[in-house]
């Protein structure tokens, strides 16, 4: 064969050959066919439910919705705490990243406008609020999250310019949760009365207060309320206008009223700090009671604090010293004893009492704050000059059991029930006590008392001998309008009208006195008193170091219907009761009588025997 020839001779493959290959290319499709139908059956078919509840899950928002915390008012309805709109602002990063679309229908263009979109919202929002736009933007890129709260409590209108900048932006994926602010508009007017609230979150992110001092933490099962919740569709521009909706709405907080009349405990509170900055003192408490019903109409502690602003001021005086503190009541406990005497009959403001200088009692000696010899007083002269001495005498007519009992039945040694957080229940000897300790009790050392408990036990005896538990909440009213039943302890007889009447002579000897005609009277007001001057304990060392000055009045005489009760703590300038605190009490019985009505005495006060 020649060259020519082999060159143009075609080269032939078999055929078998071609025909494996077409066949391996045939069933390589059909497997892959085969496969992309599976998928599409399963899709459409088999995984269509899931997918399309995860598709739902991903288009629906479902946000707690905070329930506005009642409103605490005084008598006459003015606020003392309340609640200011402002929103929590919160982000969705994962909307915002996704732009509100599942990710494999994203586009190049919109994950691209998804990747910008954090850094873009995080300009906008530093903008309004403040705050580091770089740290800000790695939150809002965490598209793993779906809620994330960026500023708590800002007013509605900067967060509604907030949005505005945003819509015009193309940008969603922030909203606002109502978080109404709470505001004190009283200031610190009867702060230790009201209390504060703090920060508290919710499992599911929902940022709500919790009370945390006074009645806002006593009430704050009536106030808070109970939060809704709202679910609701979604796209891409945010909500969806007529989109399913399911909407469990909030209970609003109950509303509270206080017997407390702010205007007379902004008066009270200022004559209490004066008083207290005069004399040097560490502190003090005051309280004005209607006697009446056991109504607190005022209720005053120094140092106090402002409770927009509570984390401002020291931890000790965020309390509410007038329930919390126990004291040796001293002189005051006089008009206790004499009420228990008078009702046992062993009593009346003519009994005689021969005062010696001194008087042995446990081996040691009991002394009057002034000196003298051997004495005449009647018991209504006991009290207007303020003789331990005469006191301790009168006291051993009466059995130890029986004065427990008095005690007790007074509300002494125990809370009153008050209705605010951390009463103290003071203590009161037991019937077995020794002789010396019942002579000391009988005027005012050897128990302890807190102001609440002193003020009410003496506002019973006057009352006729009816004691009222003190109260200081008027009302509950849920945000419906229903009531809630306020627990108010029934009145009881504690002594005899007779011995009221008694006791109420003893003390108007005080005020009708020669010294008290000059320091205490208010005219045209006929009134009774009791000075007290006591050593204050101290836990720490175990033994006694400073005062306790305190002076307590009733008015009118006649009828009395306000009790004023004010206490200085360690007075470093002076130390009797008469001269630290009578000022004060004075002052507020002065403004609180014409204020509630209470007509001026008719006759003067008689003048009766205080000698023999």
């Amino acid at each position: 064969m020649g060259v020519g020839a082999f060159l143009t001779k075609k080269r032939r493959w078999p055929l078998h050959s071609s025909s494996k290959r077409i066949q391996a290319a045939l069933v390589a499709c059909t497997l892959v066919l085969t496969v992309l139908m599976g998928r599409a059956v399963q899709l459409q078919a088999i995984d269509a439910p899931a997918t399309a509840a995860e598709a739902a899950k991903k288009m629906r928002r479902s946000v707690p919705l905070p329930a506005v915390r009642g409103a605490i008012s005084d008598r006459n309805g003015n606020l003392m705490a309340a609640t200011e709109a402002a929103v929590d602002v919160v982000a969705d990063p994962y909307a915002i990243t996704t732009l509100g679309l599942p990710p494999e229908r994203l586009s190049e263009g919109q994950k691209e406008k998804g990747r910008r979109a954090p850094a873009a919202i995080a300009q906008i929002v530093v903008a309004h609020l403040g705050g580091d736009e770089e740290a800000l933007t790695r939150q809002l890129s965490d598209s793993k999250k779906r809620f994330v709260v960026l500023r708590r409590q800002v007013p509605k209108f900067v967060y509604s310019e907030m949005q505005d900048d945003l819509r015009n932006g193309d940008l969603f994926g922030v909203y606002s949760i109502n978080h109404p602010k709470r505001i004190y508009p009283a200031g610190s007017v009867a702060a230790n009365v009201v209390g504060f609230v703090t920060p508290d979150e919710s499992k599911d992110g929902l940022q709500t207060s919790k009370g945390a001092a006074g009645l806002e933490y006593a009430l704050d099962k009536h106030l808070a309320g109970e939060p809704g919740r709202q679910t609701y569709e979604t796209s891409p521009q945010g909500r969806i206008p007529l989109g399913d909706s399911v909407l469990t709405p909030a209970k609003d907080g109950a509303s509270v009223k206080l017997t407390l009349d702010s205007d007379l405990n902004w008066q009270t509170e200022k004559i209490l700090q004066a008083a207290t900055k005069r004399e040097g003192a560490s502190s003090g408490m005051a309280l004005v009671m209607n006697v009446k019903n056991g109504e607190v109409l005022a209720l005053a502690n120094y140092p106090s604090f402002d409770p927009n602003s509570f984390d401002k001021v020291p931890q000790k005086h965020l309390g509410n010293r007038v329930i919390t503190d126990a004291y040796e009541p001293g002189s005051v406990q006089k008009v206790v004893t004499m009420a228990a005497l008078a009702d046992s009959g062993l009593v009346n403001p003519d009994t005689k009492v021969s005062v010696p200088p001194s008087l042995m009692s446990g081996g040691k000696p009991i002394r009057d704050a002034f000196s003298h010899g051997t004495i005449r007083l009647t018991a209504r002269g006991i009290i207007a000059n303020s003789s331990n001495i005469g006191t301790a005498k009168l006291a051993r007519k009466l059995d130890k059991k029986k004065m427990t009992e008095y005690l007790s039945s007074f509300g002494l040694g125990r809370p009153t029930g008050f209705g605010l957080p951390g009463e103290a229940s003071g203590s009161i000897p037991k019937p077995n006590m020794p002789d010396y300790t019942r002579d000391r009790v009988a005027f005012g050392q050897g128990l302890s008392v807190t102001a609440i408990q002193e003020a009410a036990a003496v506002a019973g005896i006057v009352n006729g001998g009816v004691y009222n538990p003190p109260r200081i909440i008027e009302s509950i009213k849920n945000s419906d309008g229903t009531s809630v039943e306020v627990p108010v302890g029934e009145p009881r007889r504690v002594v005899s009208k007779e011995a009221s009447g008694m006791v109420l002579d003893m003390m108007e000897a005080v005020v009708a006195s020669k010294v008290g005609r000059k320091r205490f009277p208010i005219p045209n007001y006929r009134m009774g008193a009791k000075s007290g001057t006591a050593e204050r304990f101290e836990p720490s060392c175990g033994c006694y170091r400073g005062y306790t000055a305190s002076f307590i009045a009733v008015a009118p005489v006649e009828d009395p219907q306000i009790l004023v009760y004010v206490v200085v703590d360690k007075p470093t300038k002076r130390i009797q009761g008469s001269q630290v605190a009578a000022p004060a009490v004075r002052e507020i019985m002065q403004i609180t009588l014409p204020r509630y009505g209470i007509k001026p005495s008719t006759t003067p006060a008689p003048d009766r025997p205080i000698e023999y």
